[in-house]
């Protein structure tokens, strides 16, 4: 559960706040009084510039953590927190929507909200498990005083045969789990799914936090889901990470892109943890001890920020659930905005949408996961254009036309004869720093092999754009291929209230066949990017005050030495997305 009353990114807001701080406490007050304000002002006007047209978002408002995603008796259901007076984080329910299809929506009456003395100072994020007997069961975070006092509750169906679940009861026997005083009761939280163990017995995760720096991962048990008690050790905890949010524990199979739903030994698993230090997410890869119920990574598998991210960019406190109706495994992931002060939320009415629903699995090298948007979202391509055998040489770029390239699906794939282009790599650009390397050389900066990709949201003499590309390094030992998804340029307006951030990740890929292939989704104000089949995935918020509606363009370029071809580049107008207010 993000709760931070402004949940923006970490350091810029950090350091604005440090600032204010040195120049006046009476000003820090009053901006706190200004968003107490904001959390309770409706939004009159809702500003369409820059909405999306086919992510998931509700009519107005702020919208956090996707909660609980579940598919029920033929019908997907995506509850998220919510803040139904107001355009900045308060006042937070779980709003309830429901589908057939992952992409368009019914919005229905929120199912959980503060009513009693177990959550009456919040209810924040948590899981669904559905129990034998087809039950559904949603776990979830109550606040129980003005300190933050978090506990564990949980909510069932008023009528579980109402095919979309509309009502929920919180029974009285809550809440479940209490902290004891070995826990930070204040960092206790987002319980996951359910799982059972051969000895019959369930097991759930929450996150925590241990002595200011050790993220944990706290396990209970129980036999009848009522009852549970706290296992002796978490089920993994690291050192130097701050608070885990939002974990998630899931099983993978070791070949083929199918999800499981199965807790043995002879899996390969995943634990992700959202850490509110960075604002970002991170996952490993290991073995899970049923016995023992402990968590082991893979060898080489790293926990904290030097290690794997289901995204690079802006997404945060993702949640996955085993949909039974196509037996893979799904991944949503929340976008938060990338304007840093309330007021702009407050102004335009609404704040933060849901990322599109991946399918997520292992990679046949066993070593990350791979994700691809679920194929329902191709139901919304409409117009389509291609392109292939284009030539690209140094400087030169080729605009796609025929489509409306500010709601767009595009996938393409680049190849080039040649690697010896390729640009030195630096040998303390780890993972980490992918992000001061995109920074350093941007898309203007020329390489050899790269930088090459899709200039998006873009105005037609590319004073505003946002660039998405590959460069290529060439390693002691092999080759580097970094994608970058860079928003510096990507609007004219509002450079100082704006998080305009260079957001990049390396991709292990093979270049045998030299070639690399990237898709991306444009949708006004939010670009998600896959390079290579999904390996590497960045997500971007812009806000573009030229490149908008029919007046965006977008472009493929070549800004390097090695000239590039487009083998092939179809593309697509996207419809909207049908949500029912």
């Amino acid at each position: 559960m993000d709760y931070s009353s402004n949940s923006r990114w970490a350091l810029p807001v950090i350091l604005v706040c440090f600032f204010i701080v040195l120049l006046s406490n009476n000003v820090v007050f009053a901006s706190h009084k200004v968003f107490i304000h904001l959390q309770s002002q409706n939004a009159v006007n809702v500003h369409t510039v820059h909405r999306t047209g086919y992510h998931f978002q509700p009519e107005k408002h702020w919208i956090n953590d996707p909660n609980a995603p579940m598919y029920f008796n033929g019908i997907y259901h995506l509850f998220y927190q919510y803040n139904p007076n107001g355009s900045v984080w308060g006042n937070i329910v779980w709003a309830h929507s429901v589908s057939k299809d992952l992409i368009n929506w019914i919005n229905l009456e929120p199912a959980i909200y503060p009513s009693k003395p177990f959550d009456q100072f919040g209810t924040w994020s948590g899981s669904a498990t559905i129990l034998p007997g087809n039950k559904p069961v949603i776990l979830y975070t109550g606040i129980v005083d003005a300190n933050q006092t978090q506990v564990q509750n949980y909510a069932i169906p008023a009528n579980v045969s109402d095919p979309y679940l509309r009502e929920w009861i919180k029974p009285d026997n809550n809440p479940l789990i209490v902290a004891d005083d070995s826990i930070n009761k204040t960092k206790f939280r987002d319980p996951t799914t359910a799982w059972m163990g051969k000895d019959g017995h369930w097991r759930i995760v929450m996150g925590s936090l241990r002595k200011h720096s050790r993220g944990l991962a706290i396990m209970y048990r129980s036999k009848d889901f009522m009852k549970w008690v706290k296992a002796k050790h978490p089920l993994h905890s690291t050192n130097g990470t701050g608070n885990w949010e939002c974990p998630d524990f899931f099983p993978v199979a070791l070949k083929g892109t199918n999800g499981i739903d199965q807790y043995g030994e002879e899996y390969k698993y995943v634990l992700k943890n959202s850490m509110d230090l960075t604002r970002f997410e991170y996952y490993t890869l290991g073995k899970y001890d049923t016995k023992k119920d402990r968590y082991v990574p893979d060898v080489g598998s790293i926990d904290s920020w030097k290690g794997l991210r289901f995204d690079y960019g802006n997404f945060y406190a993702s949640k996955t659930f085993y949909d039974t109706s196509k037996n893979r495994r799904v991944i949503w992931g929340w976008s938060n905005e990338s304007d840093i002060f309330p007021e702009d939320d407050n102004a335009k009415g609404w704040a933060g949408i849901q990322l599109i629903p991946r399918k997520v699995w292992l990679d046949p090298s066993g070593k990350q996961l791979v994700q691809w948007p679920v194929e329902e979202l191709e139901t919304l391509r409409t117009q389509k254009v291609q392109l292939s055998n284009k030539k690209l040489n140094n400087g030169e770029k080729v605009e796609v036309t025929g489509i409306t390239p500010a709601q767009a699906d595009v996938e393409v794939t680049f190849s080039f004869a040649s690697l010896d282009k390729a640009e030195s790599f630096d040998s303390s650009w780890t993972d980490m720093y992918a992000q001061d390397v995109c920074g350093l050389k941007g898309a203007d900066v020329q390489g050899g092999l790269g930088p090459f990709g899709l200039a998006t949201l873009a105005t037609e003499n590319l004073e505003e754009n946002t660039p998405v590309f590959f460069r290529v390094f060439k390693a002691q030992q092999n080759y580097k291929v970094l994608l970058c998804s860079d928003a510096k340029r990507s609007t004219l307006k509002f450079n100082e209230t704006m998080y305009k951030v260079s957001f990049a990740g390396f991709v292990d890929v093979d270049l045998a066949d030299k070639k690399l292939s990237l898709r991306s989704l444009i949708d006004n104000s939010v670009i998600e990017s896959f390079g290579a089949g999904g390996k590497t995935c960045i997500t971007s918020r812009v806000y573009p005050t030229l490149a908008i509606n029919e007046k965006a363009h977008l472009f493929a370029f070549n800004n390097g030495t090695e000239p590039i071809t487009i083998e092939t580049l179809d593309a697509w107008s996207m419809g909207k997305a049908k949500i029912q207010y």
